[in-house]
């Protein structure tokens, strides 16, 4: 037993494991029958990684981690699923001649042998972690197996569809789109795509602002997927011809999760898109957000008084509605009346009276808002000013002594002002009215298990134009390395970057003039605001992200 063990015992007794532990493990494993490998675990000699690891090195060969790792379905589906959940072996990788096998025993010759008979190809393992092994083998792959074999004995689609309709908890479909939910929650995804093509669908996960493929569909049930989400979405499932929104409510442990449902017919079918709104992980501190300390007192200053606009602009995705919420959850109090207005509603907070926009009923932004001024606000918050009627409520509510609250899509920040005087609001108006502009994007934060420093180059520094008479030298850098925590990504999270206009006399001088957002722009950095890059790179000198994350979001 320790002859056949020996060089993974040996391996673990490198890594720092008690030898002694290692010795009664493997007499322990003579006397009863059982493997080393499972009274190492089991009785917690060693950890799972460390075994793993130790099984990698006594063998030669490598270790793969299957969390990221861009499994390809083709490989899935080589080996026959008896076979997969008999010996808990993974396709992960083809070729025309090779098939890359994800096992955690290397020394079950029985298992490569059999996988070689059934495919034909030659067989090269791989290591992995058993956990993450049966993690996917036993939560997706089954579940689109189960999918397939549903479809090929249903007799029609419309069968299927009312399977569904019937809240058969046990269907393979339902199981698998719980699945998933449950996948995206847990991994911090903000978006969940599923993207019809001509021979399969493909599910994709946005995670930290990056899509990632994480699994293909058949075509053959497509339509009871993209059915069952518009159930549960409630809206039309016969409707296949126009976009439609709908809402899902998921109970995962102790919270609720909402998420936002977007339909959209193409050429192969409906898209579907679900937004995560995700309370439970929205940090609503704006001192935590990523504000430098001279961005957050010139911010801050905007949303203490009892009058202005205070305008978020950015790209959809940006965070402009994390900020907005956290202002709110920082000027809330018993004695402030806040309402908001939304399109959607995304995050419910308490204490706050918010009002869904319904264009159906005729609740549009233009006519909520009267009545909102009607019923006594502080501080109104509107979610988007998309047209001149939205922009010119907004501007007399703030001049009527109210503290509004809105987003715009520009991309910087003295771009705000030059829009609404696009929309058609004076110009005298919108100088009076606009107190600050923030604008932001979100990049990458480097994950902290695995980031490493080392020293730019000279041709680094000249590509993202480092501002030495700003924020002086760069010093070391850090970049994005890889590892289990971050998906081998090197990224974990992200962190937003600021770029803070107030108001001054000057700059509402060139408002009124007419003035290009680039004139505004070069004022406003004469009187102190860093730039959406400057203050990237200052965040990326302080370690928290990388400088081409920062160019990648804030050119």
């Amino acid at each position: 037993m320790y002859q056949r063990h020996g060089a993974m015992l040996d391996a673990l007794k490198k890594l720092g494991v008690d030898p002694e532990a290692l010795d009664k493990a493997a007499d322990e494993a003579l006397r009863t029958g059982r493997s080393v490998r499972a009274v190492l675990i089991n009785d917690r000699v060693v950890t799972e990684d460390q075994l793993t690891q130790a099984s990698a090195e006594s063998t030669g060969i490598p270790f793969v981690d299957l969390v990221g790792y861009p499994i390809e379905p083709q490989a899935v589906q080589k080996i026959p699923m008896a076979m997969v959940l008999r010996h808990r072996v993974l396709g992960l990788s083809l070729t025309d001649d090779e098939i890359v096998v994800g096992i955690t025993d290397p020394d079950d010759i029985l298992a490569l042998d059999d996988v070689r008979a059934a495919t034909g190809l030659f067989v090269r393992p791989v290591v992995v972690a058993r956990t993450e092994l049966r993690k996917i083998i036993d939560r997706l792959k089954r579940e689109v197996n189960d999918l397939g074999d549903v479809a090929e004995t249903e007799a029609t689609e419309t069968v299927v569809v009312n399977d569904l309709a019937a809240n058969d908890e046990d269907a393979p479909v339902v199981r698998y789109v719980n699945s998933l939910l449950e996948q995206a929650i847990q991994n911090r995804v903000s978006d969940l795509h599923l993207e019809p093509g001509e021979h399969e669908m493909r599910v994709r996960y946005r995670i930290d602002g990056v899509l990632h493929e994480i699994d293909t569909v058949p075509k053959n049930v497509q339509s009871a997927l993209i059915s069952r989400l518009k159930i549960m979405s409630n809206v039309d499932i016969t409707e296949r011809r126009v976009p439609q929104n709908g809402r899902i409510t998921v109970q995962l442990g102790n919270r609720a999760v909402d998420l936002r449902t977007a339909t959209m017919p193409t050429v192969w079918g409906e898209k579907v898109v679900l937004r995560v709104l995700d309370t439970g992980g929205m940090d609503l501190d704006l001192k935590t957000l990523g504000f430098t300390d001279t961005n957050y007192e010139r911010f801050s200053k905007s949303f203490v008084k009892p009058h202005g606009m205070l305008l978020v602009t950015g790209p959809t995705g940006s965070g402009k509605s994390t900020t907005l919420y956290a202002t709110l959850a920082k000027i809330n109090k018993p004695t402030v009346n806040i309402i908001t207005v939304e399109d959607p509603v995304e995050f419910r907070l308490p204490g706050i009276n918010q009002v869904q926009v319904d264009h159906k009923a005729g609740m549009t932004f233009a006519a909520v808002l009267p009545a909102i001024l009607r019923s006594d606000p502080d501080v109104v918050l509107i979610g988007e000013i998309r047209d001149r009627v939205t922009a010119q409520l907004a501007v007399e509510a703030s001049l009527t002594g109210h503290l509004v609250l809105s987003t715009l899509h520009t991309n910087d920040a003295p771009g705000a002002i030059t829009r609404l005087t696009e929309m058609g609001i004076e110009p005298f108006l919108v100088g009076s009215s606009v107190d600050c502009v923030l604008a932001q994007r979100l990049a990458r934060r480097l994950c902290d298990w695995c980031k490493s420093e080392r020293e730019p180059t000279e041709a680094e520094l000249e590509g993202c134009r480092w501002p030495y008479d700003l924020i002086g030298a760069p010093g070391l850098l850090h970049v994005p390395v890889g590892c289990r925590s971050c998906s081998n990504t090197g990224y974990r999270g992200r962190i937003a970057l600021h770029e803070v206009m107030p108001m001054s006399a000057e700059i509402e001088h060139l408002t009124i003039k007419h003035a290009s957002s680039n004139e505004i722009g070069r004022v406003a950095a004469e009187q102190g605001m860093h730039s959406l890059r400057v203050d990237g790179l200052l965040k990326a000198q302080e370690g928290h992200t990388s400088v081409a994350e920062v160019m990648r979001v804030a050119v």
